[in-house]
């Protein structure tokens, strides 16, 4: 395990439960997910040297299935943005067999289609979040990336279920075993006129190649529309800055983390450490969201009944489709030194719905299709719908594997 990949290796980890449904499942997580006595500074200057006291829920669910944490990736600050993630190199290089981590912006599909691996974000609500340290509430998860569908839904059904700690969890519950979940061999799928609006040449001619690959297995499309798709940006934006400026009051230099040195008073060392403690794009996105909780609140009330009126429209589609299915990946890998706010909203627009909504989304690879250099495409499902999206796409993968 090479140390440009991990920050931190499990160098005794806990004898794995003896026939746990992940026995034998090697597992890395990212330095936001809390594991006891693991270094847990969430890639940010404003947690150095903090240590995590207690397990994250995921992760004694983990453990108890009989699953070994290996170690932590590399993760850009906060999980905001892909720009310095390792997770899917772990995964890809076989260093584990998944990787855990934050998805707010698309992170787990987007890293995901970097490396050819599957990526899943959950339904919001059906995975505890607690002991993890995000930045926007309302639209993080734990987010699984894989080489196959098989260890996602395996993952999946171990950590998922009530957790009375996590107050913002549904109180619905999966179904594994509903038959209604098993693997369908046609299904109707829906593609977004404004999504496609979107993409340039190249990426429509590769995303058509997809649609066309899709109706020779059987499936139906139908092309669909959200009258107000271009607004998920903005509403992802102003909602989520206002969370992430609310979500790190706390980094106040007293209790824990960075603490600048040599201050006259109190309020001085809160001033110089904040300013110190967060990077330049963190730092943008935190002003951006004081601005709209202290000075344009009635922006953030605008972008909350937007919001609202975004998941009706979303949920809307599946009455006449099975799966949405979406691009993944635009314009390419954003270069960390330059990249800022706006760039990095460019570059995660197509991922931005499924968390914006809270709808279950699985990124699939291009090469499952015979690209290699395609990106790949992303199944959206309703909410509560992730076993049988799960189960549709280790169906997709079994006939791609059949056809070759």
């Amino acid at each position: 395990m090479t140390r440009d990949i991990f920050i931190h290796v499990d160098q005794d980890p806990p004898a794995a439960v003896r026939g746990g449904s992940l026995e034998g499942l090697t597992v890395s997580i990212q330095p936001n997910m809390s594991v006891r006595g693991w270094p847990t500074e969430a890639g940010s200057v404003a947690l150095e040297r903090y240590v995590a006291l207690e397990d994250a829920t995921v992760i004694g669910r983990l453990r108890n299935a009989g699953a070994v944490i290996t170690g932590s990736t590399r993760m850009n600050e906060l999980g905001f943005g892909v720009a310095g993630d390792t997770a899917h190199r772990a995964v890809s290089d076989g260093a584990v067999n998944v990787a855990l981590v934050t998805d707010t912006m698309g992170e787990a599909r987007l890293s995901a289609a970097a490396a050819a691996l599957y990526g899943f974000k959950p339904s919001y609500g059906i995975v505890s979040r607690y002991g993890l340290i995000g930045l926007v509430p309302s639209m993080e998860s734990f987010g699984i990336i894989a080489k196959t569908p098989t260890d996602i839904g395996a993952v999946l059904q171990a950590i998922a279920g009530h957790d009375d700690r996590d107050f913002s969890m549904s109180p619905a519950t999966l179904d594994f075993n509903d038959p209604a979940s098993r693997p369908a061999t046609s299904a109707t799928i829906g593609i977004v006129r404004e999504a496609l609006e979107m993409l340039d040449p190249d990426e429509a001619r590769a995303f058509t190649a997809v649609v066309t690959r899709l109706e020779e297995t059987g499936m139906t499309v139908r092309e669909l529309s959200v009258e107000d798709y271009g607004l998920f940006p903005a509403v992802h934006t102003v909602v989520g800055s206002v969370e992430a400026s609310s979500s790190a009051g706390k980094y106040d230099s007293v209790r824990y983390g960075h603490r600048a040195p040599a201050s006259k008073n109190w309020n001085d060392m809160y001033l110089q450490s904040r300013a110190e403690s967060f990077g330049l794009m963190v730092k943008t996105y935190l002003f951006q969201g004081a601005y709209f909780q202290f000075e344009n609140y009635e922006a953030f009330e605008n972008a909350c009944r937007i919001r609202s009126r975004l998941v009706q429209q979303a949920d809307a589609l599946y009455k006449v489709a099975d799966f949405i299915l979406c691009p993944t990946l635009r314009n390419g890998m954003p270069p960390s030194d330059v990249c800022t706010v706006n760039d990095l909203y460019e570059f995660c627009a197509s991922a931005l719905p499924a968390n914006v909504t809270g709808h279950p989304a699985m990124h699939i690879p291009g090469v499952l299709f015979g690209r290699e250099t395609d990106p790949g495409f992303t199944l959206c499902a309703p909410h509560l719908g992730d076993v049988r999206l799960v189960s549709f796409a280790s169906y997709l993968m079994n006939v791609a594997e059949g056809a070759k």
